[in-house]
């Protein structure tokens, strides 16, 4: 049986999830306007700045000699979780 690495799963999954974002974007661009369109563009946004209240959407450590500046975001929306199960279910059951 062929076991996978835990990198290779993460990949795919971030993959999966950025495809059907991609994918979910293009669609909500071509589309008229109405409810169909502003369903394949609402998203849940999640930053990591928002963990401890920074409003600039990243984390500051100032060392007063170099000042580092940490930042990730995350953007959720309807097609992005189809692709992350598609990647899921592909990962699973095609070996």
């Amino acid at each position: 049986m062929n076991k996978r690495t835990i990198s290779l799963i993460i990949v795919g999954l971030f993959l999966g999830a950025a495809l059907g974002g991609i994918i979910g974007e293009l669609i909500g661009t071509f589309l008229p306007d109405g409810v169909v369109k502003d369903f394949f563009l609402t998203s849940f946004e999640f930053d990591l700045a928002g963990l401890v209240g920074n409003d600039l959407g990243v984390i500051m450590l100032d060392l007063k000699v170099i000042t580092l500046k940490f930042g990730l975001s995350i953007k959720v929306n309807f097609t992005s979780v189809i692709g992350f199960s598609s990647a899921y279910y592909f990962l699973r059951y095609f070996r």
